[in-house]
């Protein structure tokens, strides 16, 4: 069975739903909920620039709650020179003016309330823009001044202070410092357009608290914290090299978890809940969980999952490791596939090698789009049945692949520039949205203006009018897996149970009320376990038999 019988209701019934759902008034409603990614700058474009914007947003809502959603996350909005896309923010207060106003923002956040959707927004704590007012400040008031302690300013070592204060890189490539003209040297653990910010200087938390509560009261529902492991140094500023312990200087300091003690105290304070989610890249499953305290952040992302290849046993490895190193601490895991700073999972479930790593993206390695596909299909089964909460990138639903081909001349990812073209960086998933028709842009808007990153032809048959109402697309097969978790109790939060008896390469579990999943990532079809009925097939089943690389929603006999 696929999703032929339950895409039948109408739009207006879909969101009828999610508007009637007790799930989403529920006080833990982000211990089960489904979040969509929306990068605002490629989702859809209102005024005809080119540059996507909350008026393209507004006006696709209802595409999103269609497919079953609980919350939106947006990337940055904030006023930007767009040096990294948006996180290297200029004010923490305002919108871009390239997405909109304030007052379109205020207007987003009530339409989505009227569909049943939470709204989350990125915050970015460890670095701003170079072009913000106190980094503007810093570098007019010279050496010594208090606003140089807002930031990491240091002298240089060498003779002269020709050379950097320690040996610290920048995660985009070369040095972490940058020399202004007076001498002195600031730390930027990413692009020189976003010095970091220091949290050791009172100013910084006090402006942050502000921050959190501005958004709160304007209706937001919670924060995506970048880089949350990240914004305690170690005062010394030690050198890294041939360092063999963790945690770093600059990465999982113990004085972090003081910050986010701060900031639950203040969304503890309002009476409708507010949460946050953590992004940290942390090794330690562990240290991971210290973050999930109680009084800390609610959630954090699972990127061990995303990283993970296609292996049965490496798969159920880390479903493992994740969810006791949650059940320590009594938070609720999350599961995510794709998002904006890593390779689309189409394009790598295509591949050999279908991990994913910083250090090698891979790109330019062959991959079969057909393989990932199908892959893929399974893989949102998986995730989607699994205990927690699971996140879908824009696009996504569609089955976009990565774009690998774009011309260099377009690219504007900083680790293009930054390691001289050797990382192509993270402009292929980022490509903006195929709405509509049958060349760029797509219906991305009703121009006809060139994107800001060029669109494949061949996405003409992805697009979201391509796909609605055709029995095994893609964008069907979401959204009837998505309103089935929705509709099923046995998902999202709760407890897990593995299946015993099931052949080499077949991961099963189950989850209450008898509901099961079954995915085989094996290179044959293998036997269903013995259920009464079939609620979902990522492929057509072969009788009783599931086909290789597919999965399996069942009710168990």
């Amino acid at each position: 069975m696929t999703n032929t019988d339950r895409t039948e209701k109408t739009e207006e019934g879909r969101v009828a739903d999610m508007q009637g759902s007790d799930w989403w008034r529920r006080a833990d409603w982000w211990r089960g909920a489904a979040i969509y990614q929306v990068y605002v700058r490629s989702f859809a474009d209102g005024n005809g620039d080119g540059t996507g914007d909350l008026a393209g947003l507004r006006a696709h809502l209802r595409h999103i709650a269609d497919l079953g959603m609980d919350a939106i996350w947006l990337n940055p909005w904030y006023p930007s020179p767009m040096a990294d896309s948006g996180y290297d923010v200029a004010d923490y207060r305002d919108i871009e003016p390239a997405f909109g106003t304030l007052g379109e923002a205020e207007e987003f956040v009530r339409e989505a309330h009227e569909l049943g959707l939470k709204v989350i927004i990125d915050i970015v704590p460890n670095h701003a823009s170079d072009r913000h007012p106190w980094f503007v400040q810093a570098l007019a008031d010279g050496p010594g001044s208090p606003a140089r302690e807002r930031f990491w300013f240091r002298p240089g070592r060498g003779e002269h202070g020709e050379l950097p204060p320690n040996d610290w890189q920048s995660r985009f490539g070369g040095p972490a410092w940058t020399r202004v003209p007076d001498g002195e040297w600031y730390l930027h653990l990413y692009a020189p357009e976003q010095p970091d910010l220091n949290w050791s200087n009172p100013d910084v938390p006090a402006e942050f608290d502000e921050v959190l509560r501005f958004w709160f009261d304007r209706g937001i529902d919670g924060f995506r914290i970048d880089v949350a492991d990240g914004l305690v140094k170690d005062p010394d500023l030690p050198d890294v090299h041939g360092r063999d312990t963790i945690p770093l200087p600059y990465s999982d300091m113990d004085g972090v978890h003081e910050i986010y003690r701060r900031w639950r105290a203040i969304a503890d304070s309002y009476p409708e809940p507010k949460v946050f989610v953590g992004e940290m890249w942390l090794p330690d499953p562990e240290r991971f969980a210290l973050y999930l305290r109680p009084d800390e952040l609610h959630s954090a992302f699972n990127f061990d999952f995303l990283s993970c290849p296609w292996d049965a046993e490496k798969l159920r490895g880390v479903i493992d490791a994740t969810l006791s190193a949650h059940a320590i601490v009594g938070a609720p895991a999350t599961w995510v596939l794709s998002n904006h700073d890593v390779t689309r999972h189409v394009t790598r479930y295509g591949r050999d090698d279908t991990s994913f790593g910083f250090d090698d993206r891979k790109h330019g390695v062959p991959t079969d789009p057909v393989l990932g596909t199908r892959r893929a299909r399974a893989a949102a089964l998986l995730s989607m049945a699994l205990p927690g909460g699971v996140y879908v990138y824009q696009g996504e639903e569609l089955g976009l692949p990565e774009v690998e081909d774009l011309p260099d001349a377009v690219r504007q990812d900083p680790v293009f520039a930054r390691t001289g073209g050797a990382d192509i960086g993270r402009d292929g998933c980022r490509v903006p949205m195929p709405w509509s028709g049958a060349q760029p842009p797509f219906g991305f808007n009703d121009t006809g203006a060139a994107p800001w990153l060029p669109q494949p032809s061949p996405w003409a048959g992805l697009t979201v009018a391509a796909q609605s109402g055709v029995d095994g697309s893609m964008l069907e097969f979401y959204r009837a897996a998505l309103h089935l978790r929705r509709s099923l109790d046995a998902f999202g939060d709760g407890p897990l149970t593995w299946l015993d008896g099931l052949p080499e390469g077949v991961l099963g579990f189950a989850r209450t009320d008898g509901i099961a999943c079954v995915v085989n990532l094996s290179d044959g079809t293998v036997d269903l376990p013995a259920h009464q009925e079939v609620l979902l097939a990522s492929q057509e089943l072969e009788g009783t038999l599931l086909p290789a690389d597919s999965a399996a929603w069942l009710r168990l006999t």
